[in-house]
């Protein structure tokens, strides 16, 4: 998009483009989501952002009309398969809270001055910069939802100092950590004093309409006893899955219904360390940073495609909350996993109702699985010659599995879509070449199976 086009969403106030963009008012030192309500600066006091960090880094505070720090995240990230693509979805799996940039472009395989110099070219604004604003978001959730003490929650949001963190939610929203706390609708600040077994109420934004009942139904029908289970009736039902964190372990519900464009949820995590991972995790599968216009628009301009696209507004492709369990998923199936679970998997200490267990790590697997072929996947995932996390390089990963004994062209092709987000794969079509057919082909089976019944 070119400036002009910005400011006419802006104008606008155009949700759709909530997190691709931001803009920022010279006059006020706010920045802003384009949906904001607030009057329509004028042009010459307008700059336009590609992340948020950007305009932190240039300055401004987050406005506290729209929260733009609150918006879904850009598409981009997801799809891009490139070095800042990859970097980004890097970040906001917690990396740079991690290892450090060093950690950081040590993954993606470049020099730490390289990953600085490319991000700040295209996004204006380095690795440590972008961490620190998904830092202070992190931080703002916390004091605005749970009764933890400041000092506590500075350290779980990733912050290296409590003086770095009071520094830092000062200059991004213009109030200390205590008033931000005070302004919060619920209220709990100094009243009560949650642990992180209580469990954190979340919002998790989506742009667009949201097909959660078709997305509720495939997850159901795939869940995996004692780590996944679905319950309540159609329309109101509640997904709960474990989750294996670096820190810890986590549990996170996600409800079905929702008043506005965003699922509610409530995070349970033995380390809040994690909070930031685990909340990008379950965004990745639930495929909630996904552009449903775009897509809609790209399939729709298909003449099969087209009414199918106008009876199921928002369907969305599930990802996976652990690239590892969807590899060694995709190739045992449902069943033998279950028996994956209850033999390796390991015991989780979290108030859980019928969830038992976190998925075996690949380190078990390699060590004890009785299929060579598991045996094979799960000790190359486990050495790091099979790299599926956020910031892996799809086609890489992709040549691993096909050296690997037994993993066939669909199976690597499953594992690429659903544990890589990678959305331009056909797992059912004919490769030539080296490319899969085109991906309508694939897209016309999912929809015609979505518009058959709830099952799809």
């Amino acid at each position: 998009m070119d400036e002009r086009t910005r400011y006419e969403a802006v104008s606008s106030r155009d949700a759709r483009f909530d997190g691709a963009f931001f803009f920022a008012v010279v006059t006020t030192g706010v920045y802003c989501r384009p949906s904001c309500p607030a009057v329509t600066p004028k042009r010459t006091n307008v700059r336009f952002y590609l992340t948020a960090a950007a305009a932190q880094a240039d300055g401004f505070r987050a406005c506290r009309r729209c929260r733009p720090d609150a918006v879904p995240g850009s598409a981009e990230w997801n799809a891009r398969a490139d070095v800042v693509g990859r970097a980004m979805r890097l970040i906001g799996d917690g990396v740079v809270d991690r290892e450090g940039v060093p950690g950081l472009a040590g993954r993606l395989g470049y020099s730490a001055r390289q990953v600085q110099r490319q991000l700040n070219a295209e996004l204006g604004a380095g690795p440590v910069a972008l961490a620190r604003a998904q830092r202070a978001h992190t931080a703002r959730v916390l004091l605005q939802t749970t009764g933890l003490p400041v000092t506590e929650i500075a350290f779980a949001a990733g912050f290296a100092s409590v003086r770095q963190f009071n520094d830092t939610i000062r200059r991004i929203y213009a109030r200390t950590p205590s008033g931000l706390r005070a302004e919060a609708a619920t209220g709990l600040g100094g009243r009560r004093r949650e642990s992180a077994r209580t469990g954190i109420p979340l919002r998790l934004a989506h742009r667009g309409p949201y097909a959660a009942a078709a997305m509720f139904d495939l997850l159901g029908g795939e869940a995996v006893a004692r780590v996944e289970e679905m319950a309540g009736p159609a329309g109101r039902r509640t997904y709960r899955r474990t989750l294996r964190l670096p820190y810890g372990a986590g549990l996170v519900a996600v409800e079905e219904a929702s008043p506005g464009p965003w699922l509610e949820a409530r995070m349970h995590l033995t380390d809040l360390r994690d909070l930031t991972t685990a909340v990008q995790r379950v965004r990745r599968l639930l495929d909630l940073d996904a552009d449903p216009y775009a897509a809609d628009e790209a399939l729709a301009s298909d003449a099969r495609l087209a009414p199918l696209v106008a009876a199921r507004p928002g369907l969305r492709s599930p990802g996976a909350a652990d690239p590892d369990e969807a590899a060694v998923r995709t190739l045992v199936g449902r069943r033998a996993a279950e028996e994956l679970v209850e033999r390796y998997g390991k015991a989780l200490d979290l108030p859980c109702g019928g969830l038992t267990h976190v998925f075996p790590e690949p380190a078990a697997l390699a060590d004890s699985a009785e299929d060579p072929v598991l045996r094979s996947l799960a000790a190359a995932l486990a050495d790091g010659r099979l790299r599926l996390d956020a910031g892996a390089d799809r086609d890489e990963a992709e040549r691993t599995l096909l050296a690997l004994p037994g993993i066939g062209r669909r199976t690597a092709a499953l594992i690429r879509m659903r544990a890589l987000g990678d959305p331009d794969v056909d797992p059912y079509g004919t490769p030539g070449a080296g490319r899969w057919r085109p991906w309508r082909s694939y897209a016309v089976r999912h929809l015609e199976a979505a518009a058959a019944g709830p099952r799809a």
